[in-house]
């Protein structure tokens, strides 16, 4: 069990102007993560070595974000807010501090459209603010293994609680949808798998984002340890499976949308234009 430190921090803004596709704004309560994915590209956003090796084993909750967000949301126009876009929202840390909860309370009294990403079932908990007409629920999804998912997300809600979050959501006719990803090159990339999780997204008529591994600074360091004793002989291929435009993800993403075009479901790159 990996020991996490628990702190806190001012933070001088908390709508941040967001780079992702569909978002105007970030918002991001929480400073680190507890749910210790290994393949998290979180830990290169800040471009600094002891933050990104340090990832997954801190947490700093940003003590005056409700003070901050109560100034911007009179000044700032009502667009769609990214909650979270390099943390997890709903991160075990959440259920003691309610700092999202709160958050989603103000936006939603301000009328700020929310589009909410999570691997936890925490989520739930807050049914009572989600409403179909402002908000949308993604559930990213690795992998339906549970043993699998444990190594590569330790600390995250299992996959079949993910799964139970957007089932719920769909018969209060919340709009959802996917996030297929990091699709690992011989971790999670076989066709039963990712069928899987097709499958749900047709259950529940969720939209499916999918992505490859993305390998920016100090991601591939991260991975190392798992990789060798997942699949040895794999890590130092990975730059030349995931790089650029190599065939291997060409022909896994249009397997992908053959499988989604096959259920009826909505799929697209995530990112197109790195695919």
């Amino acid at each position: 069990m990996v020991d996490v430190d628990y702190s806190y921090v001012n933070c001088r803004t908390a709508l941040s102007l967001s780079r992702l596709p569909g978002l105007y704004y970030s918002l991001n309560p929480y400073f680190g993560c507890e749910h210790g994915c290994v393949y998290c590209y979180s830990r290169s956003v800040f471009r600094d070595r002891e933050v990104a090796l340090s990832w997954g084993r801190f947490v700093k909750a940003k003590s005056n974000i409700l003070d901050v967000l109560s100034r911007e949301v009179t000044r700032k126009p009502p667009r769609v807010v990214g909650v979270s876009t390099v943390t997890d929202p709903y991160q075990p840390y959440e259920s003691r501090l309610q700092l999202t909860r709160r958050c989603l309370e103000m936006l939603s009294r301000h009328n700020f459209p929310v589009s909410i990403q999570t691997k936890s079932a925490l989520v739930l908990r807050d049914l009572d603010l989600i409403k179909p007409d402002n908000f949308d629920v993604g559930v990213t999804f690795t992998t339906m293994d549970p043993g699998l998912a444990s190594r590569l997300e330790p600390r995250a809600s299992r996959p079949d609680a993910r799964a139970n979050v957007l089932e719920e959501l769909a018969s209060r006719h919340v709009k959802t949808w996917i996030f297929l990803g990091p699709i690992i090159p011989y971790v999670n990339d076989r066709e039963d798998s990712i069928s899987q999780i097709i499958e749900i997204a047709s259950k529940t008529k969720s939209r499916l984002l999918f992505d490859k591994l993305n390998l920016r600074p100090w991601v591939l360091e991260s991975m190392r340890p798992f990789m060798e004793s997942e699949c040895p002989g794999v890590w130092d291929r990975l730059p030349g499976l995931v790089g650029g435009k190599s065939d291997y993800w060409a022909s896994l993403s249009s397997l992908i949308r053959k499988i989604c075009a096959n259920d009826n479901v909505s799929c697209e790159s995530a990112f197109p234009s790195k695919s």
